[in-house]
């Protein structure tokens, strides 16, 4: 199965954790799932505290897992 790309925005920053949901409309958004901010820092390269509000696409795998970052 191939990796599909989405867009997704990064809601807040709790701690280390990033909150990430799909770019889509808030009444369409399913709960934020959480990932380490600082490994989506350092793949974007832009620093962790300026990471909430940004848009990104990411690789969906198995289990909807993301990975791949990318500024969008």
């Amino acid at each position: 199965m191939t990796a599909q790309r989405v867009t997704v925005r990064v809601l807040l920053l709790i701690g280390d954790q990033a909150e990430i949901v799909a770019d889509v409309p808030p009444e369409e958004r399913a709960e934020p799932e959480r990932y380490p901010a600082a490994e989506i820092a350092e793949a974007v390269g832009v620093p962790m505290g300026e990471l909430a509000g940004r848009r990104l696409t990411a690789e969906a795998g198995p289990g909807d897992r993301l990975t791949g970052w990318q500024l969008a």
